[in-house]
């Protein structure tokens, strides 16, 4: 999608432009990214969301109200300036996640890639995380998300892909591919979940 490769066959477009035809700093600009282990650098809250971007403070403001970490970083004691260590260890896995998720979001991208976010978490920690996902999904905001959490598959999305050994299996909405699969491998996926 960023083109960090070409795809060797078909094509990938973005409102109607193939991805090809698009200069490749305006297409990255067009995706915020959130990696199952996002790195948080030994800096303040603030630069750990700003990235170096010099962004504005109403853009870092309200990155970090959309990711839901306000309600920690209010908590810290010195706010945005509470310094982070190294890899994030002085927060939890939540915490590191919405600030990964805030920073993304300082992007104001059309599209955010979210690779497995909730993966590291306890199950816990996975609860508030999904939530800050359902909020960005009822504003809108474009996702492409890699999981094995299927309460968001399920629930938030509007269309899973199944893919097994890099071969989609099965694919369409949500609700109806989990509550009647047709692929027997996308049945044996699903009867590792408890259905809820």
């Amino acid at each position: 999608l960023m083109r960090l490769y070409d795809a060797d066959a078909g094509l990938i477009q973005i409102g109607g432009r193939n991805i090809t035809s698009i200069p490749l700093e305006e297409l990255h600009q067009k995706f915020g990214v959130v990696f199952q282990n996002d790195v948080l650098f030994a800096d303040t809250v603030r630069e750990n969301i700003d990235f170096g971007r010099k962004l504005p403070e109403g853009r870092i403001l309200q990155a970090a109200r959309s990711a839901q970490a306000m309600e920690f970083i209010d908590g810290l004691p010195e706010k945005f300036e509470h310094m982070v260590t190294a890899r994030g260890t002085n927060l939890s896995g939540g915490q590191k996640q919405r600030v990964a998720i805030a920073r993304a979001l300082a992007m104001e991208p059309e599209v955010l890639l979210f690779d497995e976010p909730t993966s590291a978490l306890d199950p816990e920690m996975v609860g508030e995380v999904l939530e800050v996902m359902r909020g960005l999904a009822d504003e809108g905001m474009t996702m492409l998300v890699v999981t094995h959490e299927m309460a968001f598959a399920r629930d938030v999305s509007n269309y899973v892909v199944f893919m097994s050994e890099g071969v989609i299996c099965e694919e369409g909405d949500p609700k109806e591919v989990f509550a009647n699969p047709k692929e027997q491998r996308t049945k044996e996926f699903l009867s590792r979940f408890v259905k809820g």
